[in-house]
């Protein structure tokens, strides 16, 4: 069983049962599609790139990023031995690796000053010590290495819950936890307004049955209507607007500037 000392979560189970439902999830993608976007605007030569992922799950962040830059060099933390195999099969170029930030191992210590850029979503959530997280993360991040960090705002569903999310932020919360890591906050957008927040107002209505709504089921996918809901959504938020003070989605630029 896979824990770190700042959740109860057992991260290997969680891939296995919630891959397939990550894959279709249209708030991921959005994210996923937004941070993209955000990295072909501040990094104009993608040879250069030298990409963390921390906390790179099951590697779909991983993913979207090598097909949009084919010439970036890409490389992932994750806590669980499952998430950095499913992410193997993902993405193969990626150096991916089985990492505690809290507990560093030998196989981190190449990485030591890498990143150019570093990506982090939907992580601090999960973390009583967001703070302490950002700044084990940084020794990873060159001087003026830029971050990209994804966190959830608005109300917490029972789902949430039973994922291990200890908090959900404002941007002044936020912007307080970034600055108090050391960094420099360049911008935060909130997006998803407004049918990211309805779709959270779906997920937070279905309550706990959610939970067994996109668990992998015996067909390898998660029930047909949450499949369904979760495409219909995703035709929904191409309405979105980039950045809204009502949104519940935070997306962070951040600098490192030590």
């Amino acid at each position: 069983m896979i824990k770190s000392a700042e959740s109860n979560i057992d991260w290997d189970e969680h891939w296995g049962e919630y891959d397939a439902a990550a894959q279709k999830n249209p708030a991921q993608q959005m994210r996923h599609e937004f941070i993209v976007n955000l990295l072909g605007k501040r990094c104009l030569n993608s040879r250069s790139m030298q990409l963390l992922d921390i906390g790179s799950g099951q590697g779909d962040m991983l993913t979207k990023i090598r097909k949009n830059f084919p010439d970036a060099r890409l490389a992932g933390f994750e806590l669980s031995q499952s998430g950095v195999e499913i992410s193997k099969k993902k993405v193969s170029s990626a150096a991916l690796v089985v990492a505690d930030l809290f507990h560093p191992n030998p196989q981190m210590e190449p990485f030591h000053n890498w990143a150019t850029h570093a990506t982090c979503c939907e992580v601090l959530e999960h973390l009583d010590d967001p703070i302490g997280f950002l700044k084990a993360s940084a020794r990873y991040l060159s001087t003026e290495a830029e971050i990209i960090i994804t966190v959830p705002s608005g109300p917490m569903s029972l789902f949430d819950k039973h994922i291990g999310h200890r908090q959900h932020f404002s941007k002044d919360s936020l912007s307080q936890v970034i600055q108090s890591s050391g960094f420099d906050v360049s911008h935060i957008y909130r997006i998803g307004f407004p049918f990211f927040n309805l779709y959270r107002l779906t997920v937070i209505a279905r309550g706990a049955k959610l939970v067994e709504d996109v668990r992998t089921g015996k067909n390898g996918s998660p029930r047909r209507l949450a499949v369904a809901v979760m495409a219909l959504y995703k035709v929904f938020f191409r309405c979105n607007l980039p950045d809204f003070p009502w949104g519940w989605q935070l997306v962070a630029v951040a600098r490192k500037n030590f």
